[in-house]
């Protein structure tokens, strides 16, 4: 690039400079933009290869197992729930890696934008769906809502937010794609995020509830018939197995809510803020957490905890 088409693109805002780049690739002679400081992509920034290329392998990795551990275990219900997830992952980092090669090309960073913003959505579906499932195995009556009105309720809330964060991703890369700056579609996702992290608040708290009533013996549904002393020590069994199970919902919802935490500060922050334009805060906080979730699953799995057939959740 000439002295003075790098002088003409100094004082351009930086949100604008991916803009600039483009048009200036296309009358340039090279036919390799070489970005600049105020010039690399719609990030503001461009992708680090091998972190996109971890990325992929991990989450490839883990979304392998997963779809391996669902047919063991025969819970098809976890392919459409967290091997759905891992599959977003995969396309969402997949889509960075390209932008590492390519910075400048706005179809890899559309693809990641609602890739990785989806993809925690059906994981969660699926953390619902487990506490549901123990809910059933150690005593409906400690739960403030009947397991499968839990089911509903969640999932509900799940949908939604994935159906706000599709529109907004989408609003989002489109305006990209015409040049205009995403704030607009930002801000749906933004709701869809709140939204997400408002259930999953309400999640911890009934679940909190449930097991606080459940090991002091205090159920909510008084009108249920009293259990015998042999059943109780029968369902405490069951609990000492499935306290596992429900550390690694802990540590999965501990790590999503970060997750949350982070998207929603970063898209209240714009899209020309310093959040969203510094890598390693998506890296850790997005795609670590997101990692560290899908593998915390693979090794503490429901299947290793409430087997092949779990009662219908009533």
């Amino acid at each position: 690039m000439s002295t003075s088409t790098r002088t003409s693109t100094q004082h351009v805002p930086r949100h604008y400079g991916w803009l600039m780049m483009m048009l200036g690739a296309a009358t340039a002679t090279s036919t390799a933009p070489v970005p600049t400081e105020t010039s690399v992509g719609p990030y503001n920034y461009v992708p680090t290869e091998w972190i996109c290329i971890m990325f992929v392998s991990l989450f490839g990795i883990s979304t392998a197992l997963h779809l391996l551990q669902s047919a063991k275990f025969r819970m098809w219900w976890l392919i459409p729930t967290v091997v759905l997830a891992g599959i977003m992952e995969i396309l969402g980092w997949s889509a960075r890696l390209w932008s590492s090669i390519n910075p400048v090309l706005l179809t890899p960073f559309e693809i990641q934008l609602v890739g990785t913003i989806l993809a925690p959505t059906p994981f969660i579906a699926a953390n619902f769906l487990i506490l549901g499932r123990i809910i059933v195995q150690l005593g409906p009556q400690y739960s403030r809502l009947s397991p499968k009105l839990y089911a509903i309720l969640f999932c509900s809330f799940d949908i939604i937010c994935l159906v706000i964060q599709a529109i907004g991703g989408a609003m989002a890369a489109d305006e990209v794609n015409q040049n205009q700056d995403p704030d607009q579609g930002g801000n749906v996702m933004l709701i869809g995020v709140s939204i997400q992290m408002l259930a999953m608040v309400l999640y911890v708290i009934c679940a909190a509830e449930f097991f606080m009533r459940f090991l002091s013996d205090s159920p909510v549904r008084k009108y249920y018939p009293p259990i015998s002393e042999e059943k109780r020590e029968d369902r405490l069994d069951q609990w000492t197995r499935t306290r596992w199970l429900v550390v690694g919902l802990i540590a999965e919802t501990t790590f999503l809510f970060v997750r949350s935490v982070y998207r929603t500060v970063e898209l209240s922050n714009g899209w020309s803020g310093p959040i969203i334009s510094t890598e390693v805060y998506f890296n850790v906080f997005d795609g670590a957490m997101m990692t560290l979730a899908l593998f915390t699953m693979n090794l503490i799995h429901p299947g290793f905890f409430l087997g092949a057939r779990v009662p219908d959740m009533a």
